[in-house]
This record gives C-alpha cells, sequence and structure tokens, in this order.
C-alpha cells in the first residue's frame, strides 16, 4: 500500500484544509506539484509551482493561465 503524501494549509479564513500531493510534474526546467483536497468529491486540482529560495521549498499557486495549461498538458501525457 502506497502511502500518501498529505499536506495542510490555510484557507483565507484560516481554516485547515488538507490536501493530498497527486503528481510532481516538470516542465521547462521547473517542478510543480498538483494537489487535490481530500475530503471533497470533487476532481478539483491545484497547481503549485515549487521554488527554492535560500535552500527552502516554498510552493506558489500557479495563477497564470499559460503556465496552467502546460502543467495540465504534462500531466495528461503522465496519464495517458
Amino acid at each position: 500500500m502506497e502511502d500518501k503524501e498529505i499536506m495542510s494549509f490555510r484557507d483565507e479564513d484560516g481554516n485547515k484544509v488538507d490536501l493530498e500531493a497527486v503528481a510532481r510534474i516538470y516542465v521547462e526546467n521547473k517542478e510543480y506539484l498538483l494537489l487535490a483536497p481530500l475530503d471533497e468529491e470533487t476532481d478539483d486540482v491545484f497547481v503549485f509551482r515549487v521554488d527554492n529560495n535560500d535552500g527552502k521549498e516554498e510552493l506558489n499557486l500557479v495563477e497564470d493561465d499559460n503556465e496552467f495549461l502546460a502543467v495540465k498538458k504534462e500531466y495528461k501525457k503522465l496519464l495517458y
């Protein structure tokens, strides 16, 4: 049985939200982490770019449409 990688965040209201790591993807030498909600019956996935800041891993939500679509395209390649 594979262990799930669970990450906890705070939403804009300060509520704890648990997300499961779905995949790590590399696009144009950049690393991305796809996270899905644990407690919802939804196909929603959040895409975070993994940036290194002073040697520490920092997750930044991808909000740029072109960047998001490039990651989505690469993820679909992995699935099919």
